[in-house]
């Protein structure tokens, strides 16, 4: 896992080049602190930085940016079928010097082209540069799993791991005016947009193809979801998420440095770690997060996985005093704002204290398996969307600030029905929070862009596609990459596996969505899975956030709202126990000068 860096220009001078992709790097370094490098030829129009966190082949043969005949490679992530390809690749007659992953992506390339983009399975972002063609691709994975952001400007293209790297450079990058729209509408900054104008994060399963010659560029999908249903028995279907998950922890767990598995003492942690243990047994590390509010502490349920398994668990209390004296930390930690990430801020340094350089996390599997409540508020979404658009649009006047989000359905957009679902603030409020007109908020809205891809779907595949694509790809994959790289540790994510994804998709909705949460993939495993851990009340990884920051005297420092009427009257109700923390805290972001 690392961070990357480039600037391609014609127009600009090497040593410019070199010292703007150098500070991009130094601002990401936290993410690679093994290792750093850049590339010193002048004659190229170009420079291409790395920050190293090394996985795979520890040496210095794993130095960035590799080479290979012609070609030219900064890769950040991890390619967990890359045995099997470097051994296709090894009996076609090609050589390798080092053991990395990231080689076999340049003598893939060398030899099958673009089309190795596809063959290729795990997370990575990469810029790899073709001498050949004298161009360049920007590549990500096919789950997003891996930020890659660019912006194009007067024939140069710059690129970077994180937003605030932008920021660095000589070059003038000004704010967002719709970020906080976005922000306290969503809860996130939703792809493709960043805080940042005219800096934009690549969309999953694409490349951006950038001509050295021309200054010109062509953005191109390089793999399509099939969900044409291919499996449509219960017990089959059950095999195959075994078979599939079980090939996707062990691959997961593939590294020259510890890794271990974040137990959580929910369904998808628990059939992780039992999983990872029966691959790995004795040398298997776990860890755990726990709170004197016995409320928030799932030790219990730890426990009985953590009993089950031959290697070492540990378990960290975390603390109010933790959170005081961590919380500046934690909020210049994130590179793009966000309601949560707290969470996996702790989660990661616990991490970090244990040893670890990768952590597996279940990450993905309530998105895939229908474990969200709105998975079952499809037919009421579908229902209420029948309404005439005045009537859903005075919802806006309701006393209640969920039923209030019935408004959102009026918009001719699917990303209504999400907002719906998962909205943050409305737009009413939105536009007493910014001091906008309401008419402007409803147009972002309407206007934002979203692949057509979701008009073909229906029911819990809908439901999947949207807790897939607006909220795992913008809230928890990047919370994840942000805060594991602030303590240079890798989360890796068995459950966003292409095959078992594939697998999945082949399994038809009412195997997949049935009336139980999660029920196939808890019946894939109640062979190794305890009935105490499945058969209970969800209650998804949370801290005790409601009361330690109620008390945080810089959440809620009256100075900060005085001009706003609304924020101010947000904040008492939070004092009062009346609102929920993360809007406190998406507040607390949009009214702090330096936060």
């Amino acid at each position: 896992m690392c961070r990357i860096a480039g600037i391609i220009s014609k127009n600009e001078n090497y040593p410019n080049l070199h010292d703007n992709v150098k500070a991009m790097c130094n601002i990401m370094a936290h993410g690679g602190p093994d290792d750093e490098g850049i590339t010193t030829a002048e004659q190229n129009g170009f420079v291409f930085g790395h920050r190293r966190l090394a996985l795979i082949d520890l040496s210095e043969a794993g130095h960035q940016p590799m080479h290979y005949k012609d070609i030219s490679i900064v890769f950040n992530g991890e390619i967990y079928n890359y045995l099997e390809l470097k051994g296709e690749l090894q009996n076609s007659g090609f050589d390798f010097t080092n053991a990395t992953d990231t080689e076999v992506i340049l003598a893939g390339y060398t030899a099958w082209g673009v089309s190795v983009f596809e063959k290729l399975e795990g997370m990575f972002a990469f810029a790899l540069y073709d001498k050949k063609q004298d161009s360049t691709y920007l590549v990500r994975d096919q789950s997003g799993i891996k930020p890659l952001y660019y912006s194009i400007n007067s024939g140069m293209l710059i690129f970077a791991s994180e937003v605030k790297a932008f920021k660095t450079t000589s070059y003038s990058f000004e704010e967002s005016k719709d970020w906080k729209t976005y922000f306290l509408t969503f809860g996130h900054i939703p792809h493709p947009f960043t805080t940042l104008e005219n800096v934009y994060s690549l969309t999953n399963s694409c490349f951006l193809k950038w001509d050295h010659q021309t200054a010109s560029h062509e953005i191109v999908a390089f793999s399509q979801t099939d969900y044409t249903t291919k499996v449509n028995d219960e017990h089959s279907a059950e095999e195959l998420v075994k078979h599939r998950l079980e090939k996707a922890v062990e691959n997961h767990l593939i590294a020259d440095a510890p890794v271990g598995v974040f137990l959580s003492g929910g369904i998808d942690s628990s059939i992780l770690t039992l999983l990872a243990d029966k691959a790995i047994a004795s040398n298997l590390k776990t860890l755990s997060i726990n709170f004197a509010e016995q409320a928030f502490s799932e030790e219990k349920y730890q426990k009985i996985i953590a009993d089950q398994t031959q290697g070492t668990h540990t378990s960290y209390l975390v603390t109010q005093q933790d959170l005081e004296k961590n919380l500046d930390e934690i909020l210049s930690a994130m590179d793009q704002p966000s309601n949560d990430a707290i969470n996996s801020w702790f989660v990661n340094k616990c991490a970090k204290e244990n040893g670890l350089k990768a952590v597996l996390s279940g990450i993905g599997a309530d998105e895939l398996f229908g474990g969200y409540p709105s998975f079952k508020r499809m037919k009421l979404v579908k229902a209420l969307k029948r309404l005439p658009k005045f009537v859903l649009r005075l919802a806006d006047k309701l006393p209640s600030e969920k039923l209030k989000r019935i408004y959102f359905l009026s918009y001719d957009n699917p990303v209504g029905e999400y907002l719906f679902l998962r909205g943050f603030f409305t737009p009413t409020a939105v536009s007493q929070l910014l001091s906008i007109p309401k008419h402007q908020v409803d147009q972002l809205l309407e206007n934002f862009p979203l692949d057509q891809e979701i008009k073909k779907l229906a029911g819990g595949e809908r439901a999947s596609w949207m807790e897939t694509n607006l909220f795992m790809k913008n809230q928890l994959l990047k919370d994840t990459d942000y805060m594991s790289m602030a303590h240079s540790i890798e989360v890796r994510v068995p459950f966003l596996d292409q095959e078992l994804i594939k697998a999945i998709h082949q399994i038809s909705s009412d195997i997949k969505f049935g009336d139980q949460p999660k029920g196939l993939l808890v019946n894939s495993f109640k062979d190794i899975l305890p009935e105490s851990i499945w058969n209970r009340p969800k209650m998804g990884f949370t801290f005790p956030l409601q009361g330690w920051l109620r008390e945080n005297k810089k959440i809620t420092d009256p100075g900060l709202y005085k001009e706003n009427s609304l924020a101010n009257k947000l904040m008492e109700k939070f004092k009062a126990g009346n609102l929920h923390w993360s809007k406190a805290y998406a507040l607390y972001q949009v009214f702090n000068p330096s936060s």
